[in-house]
């Protein structure tokens, strides 16, 4: 599946417009970095970010939760008004723990790692 981060860099920008807000406002308002709002507002890295962060942006902006996922992916976004589908909560939410997952998962590898190393060097002692 085909991800479009400059669709959703231009949604943000264009609606940040709108309000009349600078990028530090929207960071504060959603509670997303300074940093992610200024990596997704300029297009400057394509990562994957949680389908919370998306939708905490969303519903900071005025949209439907689900508007800048939908832009991502190239659907067209819910209505404001139209009601957040649980089942798409409940996928954001497993999508945010996987990332976690994966994150903690490439830390214990590195840990392992580090331990190794102490224990051949203290081995060879």
């Amino acid at each position: 599946m085909s991800e479009d981060w400059a669709a959703v860099a231009k949604t943000i920008n264009e609606r940040v417009n709108v309000l009349g807000w600078r990028q530090r406002e929207l960071a504060e308002r959603s509670q997303v970095s300074q940093a992610t709002v200024r990596e997704l507002q300029h297009h400057t890295v394509e990562r994957r970010r949680s389908a919370r962060t998306l939708e905490a942006l969303s519903i900071t902006l005025g949209l439907h939760p689900q508007h800048l996922d939908a832009v991502l992916h190239g659907r067209t976004p819910p209505s404001a008004d139209e009601p957040a589908d649980r089942e798409d909560r409940l996928v954001s939410r497993l999508d945010s723990l996987e990332q976690r997952i994966a994150e903690l998962s490439e830390v214990l590898n590195g840990m392992r790692t580090d331990l190794t190393t102490v224990v051949r060097n203290t081995s060879d002692e």
